[in-house]
């Protein structure tokens, strides 16, 4: 499973190449004390409006696609040692990595339930995760291009239980 998410932070912290195009793009705003990038500053900035979140995605982007392929090619020659390739990306829609996808499973629950899961495993604020919220394809549209969905109103086994059953049918 790729976790494309984890990906893209540990490019901003890592990916020297990504961390100026980054300051290129929001300035010197986003550094901090140690000239590191601050992604709580950077998501501040980034997360204001559209235009800003596509100016950062429009950095990270490439750089997580092109690790999604080079991991993807180091999976293929292993033949036989894996039955699929995930990858687990909240953006697969907004970033057209759909078209990359053999099949595509959203998952989605209540925003209250997101809302609650968010703020009870990150740093964030309601107001900050439902404006991030705002900036992404409303679930309906996901829904209608998915290949499968998964409404995740209930607990880790039955979203387990029925993950399984849709890996059960591709696989």
């Amino acid at each position: 499973i790729f976790d494309a998410d984890r990906e893209a932070k540990r490019i901003i912290d890592t990916d020297k190449s990504a961390q100026q195009e980054i300051i290129k793009e929001f300035g010197s705003d986003v550094i901090d004390a140690d000239q590191n990038i601050n992604k709580q500053k950077l998501a501040r900035i980034a997360f204001q409006d559209e235009f800003h979140q596509l100016a950062l995605n429009s950095v990270i982007h490439p750089h997580v696609f092109k690790k999604i392929d080079s991991t993807f090619e180091k999976i293929q020659q292993q033949q036989n040692k894996y039955n699929c390739f995930v990858v687990d990306a909240a953006l697969i829609y907004e970033s057209g990595a759909d078209t990359h996808m053999d099949y595509v499973i959203v998952i989605t629950s209540l925003l209250r339930y997101r809302t609650e899961r968010v703020m009870s495993r990150n740093n964030m604020t309601r107001d900050d995760f439902l404006k991030r919220v705002s900036l992404q394809w409303p679930d309906e549209d996901k829904e209608h291009m998915a290949d499968y969905i998964i409404q995740n109103n209930s607990d880790l086994n039955n979203l387990e239980k029925e993950s399984k059953k849709i890996f059960d049918s591709i696989i």
